[in-house]
């Protein structure tokens, strides 16, 4: 009997320690692992970023930052403005201020958004010049009073070239621009006994003839000019020769109806050519498309009078 008592109590004991709630609490912690890792998949807050979070925009930490080179205060962009009078031009039609000019234009070239100025209500007689770069990044050409050539091929220096009066040569982003004019003074020299229709019954005849293109920008690129007036060139107003991405808009250009070729703006050898929003009025093509160009664009230009657009490479004229 004993024996019998013995052996239930062992069997109790038994069936209450295969009942221990360590065991079912283990059970349980197993479930919210699983449960945690499922949660910590579908958002990033546990993972640790890879930089350090931004400072709220309400911080009060007064700790300056590095300023950064896009810093408008820090900025070294700020245009410059070389006045052509205080390198001595005088302004008053007569006075040759061509060495004035090539010593603005030195100054002006050399410093980044360098501006040249021609004021207003002046005007600069300038002999045939050659104006070379390259100049600093942003450099400006502004002309707002009056610019223009010796008058006539009687006052032309005999030692400058008589084909061309005002050339840009090999500059880099440039932009020429302004309220001004561009005075050509072309009446005496259209009057040349060799230009066409001046000799009798509308004939040609023997003589001197080389007239000056008013401004010719050579082998240049990103050009930019814009905003001036020109006129009455003695030969073409505009020529750009070896030239890639020309800008030309809110141009004026003019001359008489008869003066002998004036061509408005003449390209040739140049690529990447946008001409836009302007008014030509001359005696010969309104734009001319020489040999070597590629990519030009023209959109909103009045010609005329004038012989209209010309593409001279393909020997296909366009009248308007």
């Amino acid at each position: 009997m004993a024996d019998l008592r013995g052996l239930l109590l062992m069997c109790v004991v038994f069936t209450f320690l295969s009942f221990n709630p360590g065991n079912v609490e283990g059970r349980k912690h197993i479930h919210k692992k699983q449960k945690s890792r499922s949660s910590n998949a579908e958002s990033p807050i546990s993972l640790s970023p890879a930089y350090p979070p931004a400072t709220p925009p309400n911080s009060n930490d007064p700790t300056p930052t590095d300023p950064t080179p896009t810093d408008p205060g820090n900025s070294t962009s700020e245009p410059c403005v070389f006045d052509v009078t205080s390198f001595g031009a005088v302004g008053d039609g007569s006075t040759d201020d061509t060495a004035a000019f090539m010593a603005a234009w030195k100054a002006a070239c050399a410093v980044e958004s360098g501006v040249l100025l021609a004021p207003s209500d002046h005007v600069f007689l300038i002999t045939s010049t050659i104006l070379s770069g390259p100049c600093k990044p942003g450099f400006v050409f502004q002309v707002d009073g009056v610019l223009m050539p010796p008058d006539g091929p009687d006052n032309w220096p005999k030692s400058d070239s008589d084909k061309q009066w005002l050339v840009f040569y090999r500059v880099d982003g440039m932009t020429f621009t302004g309220r001004g004019t561009i005075e050509g003074n072309g009446q005496k020299w259209w009057e040349l006994p060799c230009k066409p229709h001046r000799g009798p019954h509308g004939t040609s005849l023997p003589g001197p003839c080389n007239s000056p293109a008013l401004i010719r920008f050579f082998m240049s690129s990103n050009l930019v000019v814009s905003g001036l007036r020109i006129q009455n060139s003695p030969q073409f107003h505009m020529k750009f020769d070896g030239c890639e991405g020309v800008l030309i808009e809110k141009l004026s250009i003019s001359s008489p109806a008869l003066s002998p070729n004036t061509d408005g703006i003449h390209i040739e050898n140049t690529k990447s050519v946008g001409i836009y929003n302007s008014i030509i009025a001359n005696g010969d093509d309104c734009i001319s498309i020489g040999p070597g160009c590629s990519d030009v664009d023209i959109e909103n230009v009045t010609c005329g009078p004038s012989h209209g657009i010309s593409i001279v490479s393909f020997w296909i004229a366009w009248r308007c």
